[in-house]
Formats: structure tokens, sequence, C-alpha cells
């Protein structure tokens, strides 16, 4: 019998080898080491954004003006005879570097020798305005801050495979025009909100993202597993409960910004994990939460036009934004138009008119508004007549809800966690606001009674598999209710949609970050 070999060692993974930009840059990251500088750079002490320094420029032509601290990354280089010319790029914006060989020592000009696109240096130099009006800095002394080893974009054959510039963001952000801007102003615009909603005494506050029941939506959620407590746990879908949770124990108008997670599909407005704003506010009712929705997305305009160049936020009567080829008028007040009367106008019937809604609907599967398995089903079982109708309404309506508007007065039977009207029980106080056909907030008049909101939990669950609802009863929050929550306004709006909405961006992708996608 032959000896057993022993175990070899697990091999490492062979590292590409590095192509011909990378070892030139390798080479010159040798030369930056040889000069006695680190080429990974070192804490730069003192400097200002470039858009400070460039307001710091003299106005005159030909004049100089005080010295400056600046870092950045190279963008582009040129030379002219003795003169250098770079431009380097901060989160503020570019400013123009003139490397003389007459003004540096011997080092200096053979350490920008080893200097290649898209490397981060800092500067010290002398402001000026050239002849020609443009603003310099005359460089002193130069600092390597990090030496980059990868070939950036060609100027002229930037990336074009939008996929590759999804996944690899970090190039989006540096050489794609306008993405940086793009997304800094996504924060302004969240910042915007918070402060809207501070002004008004509103709460932020912070609840679970690990959930024991998937509830506050219907949605498919992810599910994970706790070891240490051997229970399934699922990432939340809405924000909703805990946040009633609090109203309940005395917050009284609280709000939270934070991600939610569903488990579905991936298209221009929807992506798996998305930012998601939730307000209550107690003692309200959905009209206050029209008004808050109003203020909140308007000063949030107001933000991105200044930001777009004007020293001043427009006034309200004239807010617009463009959005494609179109522009999107903010300005209020937006109309409120009830879910029946929209209905008629574009479905073209009564919605309460079952026989010429049910028609309807098959008359939409045939023009492919309305999809053939939802027929199957309406032929083969007892469905809800408002189920018919708010399919109806999507095929029919939404696509003409250009708005901003407020679509108010749903029916109730598809809003389980609304109150009734209290002169229609039929019809729920609930909006959902609609900008260019997309549902960008909802709203309610928050169901308070314990007693019927148990009934409707136990009326919801009764259809649907356990096994495919992922959804089980919430008695906490039944107990929750028992204990007394105010009577309140609720107000959901989707970050994502709003941003894509005042950025003229036309898929969600374009305002996160990091956007899900299939594995390379």
């Amino acid at each position: 019998m032959a000896d057993k070999k022993p175990d070899q060692p697990a091999q490492a993974p062979r590292q590409p080898k590095p192509d011909r930009f990378e070892r030139e840059r390798l080479k010159k990251l040798e030369k930056i080491e040889a000069l006695g500088h680190d080429p990974w750079g070192q804490r730069f002490d003192g400097h200002i954004a470039i858009a400070d320094a460039r307001a710091q420029c003299p106005e005159e032509a030909g004049s100089e003006g005080d010295t400056v601290r600046i870092a950045g990354r190279i963008m582009l280089r040129r030379k002219s005879g003795k003169l250098r010319f770079y431009d380097i790029e901060d989160s503020s914006g570019k400013m123009q570097l003139m490397f003389s060989r007459g003004d540096l020592a011997g080092e200096q000009w053979e350490l920008m020798g080893q200097l290649d696109i898209g490397d981060l240096i800092g500067i010290d130099g002398a402001l000026r305005r050239t002849q020609t009006g443009e603003i310099s800095v005359f460089v002193q002394q130069l600092t390597i801050l990090c030496k980059s080893l990868t070939q950036p974009p060609e100027k002229h054959n930037r990336v074009k495979d939008i996929e590759t510039l999804l996944r690899r963001r970090y190039i989006d952000l540096i050489y794609t025009e306008g993405v940086r801007d793009r997304m800094l102003l996504r924060t302004k615009i969240i910042n915007s909100v918070r402060q809207t909603l501070n002004s008004q005494n509103f709460v932020e506050v912070e609840t679970p993202v690990l959930h024991s029941i998937a509830g506050g939506a219907a949605a498919k959620p992810f599910v994970t597993h706790h070891n240490a407590l051997d229970m399934e746990l699922y990432q939340r879908i809405a924000l909703e409960l805990h946040l009633k949770r609090l109203m309940v124990g005395g917050v009284e108008r609280v709000y939270e910004i934070g991600r939610v997670f569903r488990n579905e599909g991936i298209d221009a407005t929807h992506n798996p994990e998305f930012t998601m704003m939730e307000v209550y506010q107690a003692y309200g009712n959905y009209e206050s939460m029209m008004d808050l929705t109003e203020a909140v997305i308007v000063n949030a305009a107001k933000e991105v036009a200044k930001a777009s160049g004007g020293s001043n936020p427009p006034g309200d009567a004239d807010l617009k934004l463009p959005w494609g080829e179109e522009v999107i008028d903010f300005s209020p007040p937006w109309p409120r138009k009830t879910y029946g009367e929209l209905f008629a106008e574009h479905a073209g019937c009564d919605m309460s008119d079952t026989a010429a809604v049910t028609a309807k609907a098959h008359e939409l599967t045939g023009q492919g508004r309305i999809t053939q398995e939802f027929i199957t089903r309406l032929d083969a079982e007892e469905m809800h007549p408002d189920v018919i109708v708010n399919e109806v309404f999507e095929a029919t309506v939404e696509d003409h809800l250009q708005g901003p508007i407020f679509v108010i007065d749903s029916p109730a039977s598809i809003c389980p966690l609304t109150k009734r009207k209290k002169d229609n029980p039929a019809v729920a106080e609930r909006f959902e606001l609609f900008i260019q056909g997309m549902e960008v907030a909802n709203a309610y008049t928050e169901l308070n009674d314990p007693r019927l909101q148990e009934e409707l939990f136990r009326t919801q669950l009764a259809g649907m598999a356990e096994e495919e609802s992922m959804a089980k009863m919430d008695h906490d929050f039944i107990r929750a209710l028992k204990i007394g929550m105010p009577p309140a306004g609720g107000l959901g709006i989707g970050i994502d949609r709003m941003v894509m909405l005042l950025t003229n961006s036309q898929t969600i992708r374009d305002v996160i970050y990091f956007p899900l996608l299939r594995p390379e």
C-alpha cells in the first residue's frame, strides 16, 4: 500500500499580471520612493477647497494673489516650452496648475515628471489670474499624496458600458461629468428634508432593521437566521409599526429616514434595497400629511434650484425643474383629486359598476396593459371588486398623473391600515402623491382601533399561504394599540424616487451609490 501523501498547502490564487500601463506607473512609483517621497502620502493639513481658493483670486488679469494650499486629483496635463500645465479637481471644483522649471528646485521638477493622470497631489503656490483670465496656481511646492496605478479612461473615449460604471462607481464618480455633483445633491436634498421636519418639531429616531415579523407593508422580505437565538428574522420591509409604537409611548411627532429591503424585482424605479422616510404626527390626519409632503418636497426643490446656480431659491410661484425634455412645475399648491373621479375620467366608467369595470379589465388585457395571468385569476375565482378596480386604475390612470398631484380617498378594502371616512366607510382617508406617473409618497389617516386592526390583520392573512406571505399576526402591535395610540396622520416618501425627480435622473440606479447588480 502506497504511503499517504501529506496534505499540500493550498495555493493562493494567481494575481493578474500588471498591464503595460501599470508597469510604467510602478516604475514611476519606484522613482518617487528613490527621491525620498512616500508615494501613498501622509497627512496634509491646512489645505482649502479649490472653490474657496478660486474665490480668493484677484479679478484683474495678470495679477498675483495670496499663497494657497490645495489638494486634488490630476485630471489633465499638457506642456508648453518650460511650462507644465496640470488640472486638478476636488469635490468643489477644478484648478489649473502651472509648473515653471525656473521656479522649482531640481528635485521638485523631477518629482513632477513622475506624475500621471489620476494621481492625488497637494500644492502650495501663488494664485494668479493669467492674461487670458484663467485662474491658476503657480506651484511653489509639490507633495505626492497617492500614486494611481491604473490608467484612467481616455479623455475622448470614456467608459461607455453603464454596467461597468455602476460596478466601479468610483470611476464613474471621478470621470463621468455630473455624477458626483448629482450624488452630493442627493445629500443636500436629504438634509433639506430633515431641516423641514425638524423645524416643525418632528423627532428623528432609529428603529430595528431586523424584525421577527415581516409587517407594515405587503411585500416579500429577505430572510436571515440568528444563530444565538436560533430564530428566523426578516430585514424590514417598512418602518411603520415600530414608529407607531413610539407614538403610543408619547413621541408625538416622529420620523425615520432608513434603508428598507424588499425581495422583489429591479427596474427603473425599484431597487431591492432603498431609502424610505416615514413620518407620524399625533392628532393629525391625511390632510395634515398632504400639507407636510408639499412643504418637504417644495423646500427640497428650492435647494436643488439654488444648487443649480441661483444665488437665492426661486419663489413658490415659479418653482420649475427639468425632467428629460419636459419640465416639472413644483409650484404649490398642488391639485388634489379623488381616486373615483380620476378613475371615471381615464377608465371611462364608474368604479362602482362591477360589470363595466370587469369588461374594461378584459379590454385592457387585449391591449397588453393588464396581464393575462390577472384575467385568468379573475375568471377562475371570486375576486374582490376593488382589486379589479385598482388593477384598472393602475393601467389607465397612473400614466396620466404627471403632477405633482395628490390622489385622495382610495377604496377602503385595499388600505387595511387606514381610517375610513366618517360619512363613507367604503372610502379610506388615504392619498398617494404622483409625479411623472410615479408614486412618490403614500399617506393615511392612521387606524388606531385595536379591534378593527386585529380583524383586518386576520383578513389579510386568511387569503395567503403563510410560506408565501412570510407574514404573521403582530400581537405586540395590537397590544400597543390597546394601550392607546392618538389619532394621527402617517406618511411614507420614497427618497430615491424623490431624488430622481429633483435631479433629472431617469433611473433609480443613477441616484444610489451602489445599486444591486448581478455578480460579474
